[in-house]
């Protein structure tokens, strides 16, 4: 005789903390910050410029380089202290440079021929920022003792509204 199968199809889905949702979302918008980069080498005439010592419309110098690395440093960094810093902390890191990120990523299709490109590439970017802003806008707050004893938790209620 075989053993009883559940018959329920439900998944399980357990909570994702906030700040794994942030680290994700970092993660997730430093690639496409990298990815839009990396693809433009592809257009005509960019790796011609680079060899001929020019970025955009500015020498390649170390300088101009550091600052790259600073603004490409700005979410890998997001993506430890999202997880590290303390609570309050973290929201308001999060607030804070998320919202800098948005009009940065936004600048960065001014100018540019390829608009489809660009604009696919400024429009993830800001979409996966809004994210972000809504993860640490809406962070929990800590439920109380109390009021715990007195609310049933989502399994509790879920379980309640089955029987």
């Amino acid at each position: 005789m075989g053993t009883r199968q559940p018959t329920t199809t439900e998944l399980e889905d357990r909570r994702i903390s906030v700040r794994a949702k942030l680290a994700a979302a970092w993660t997730s918008f430093m690639f496409l910050y990298v990815y839009v980069d990396i693809l433009a080498f592809f257009k005509p005439g960019v790796i011609d410029d680079i060899e001929a010592g020019i970025v955009w419309e500015f020498d390649i110098s170390q300088t101009l380089l550091t600052v790259f690395l600073a603004l490409m440093a700005i979410p890998i960094l997001m993506v430890v202290l999202s997880m590290t810093l303390p609570a309050r902390a973290s929201r308001i890191t999060n607030l804070i440079v998320a919202s800098v990120q948005v009009p940065f990523a936004a600048f960065n299709a001014v100018g540019e021929s390829w608009t489809y490109f660009y604009g696919l590439g400024v429009a993830l970017e800001v979409i996966v920022l809004v994210l972000i802003l809504r993860y640490a806008w809406t962070w929990p707050l800590i439920t109380p003792p109390a009021a715990m004893a007195t609310s049933p938790d989502r399994e509790t209620a879920r379980a309640q509204q089955q029987a």
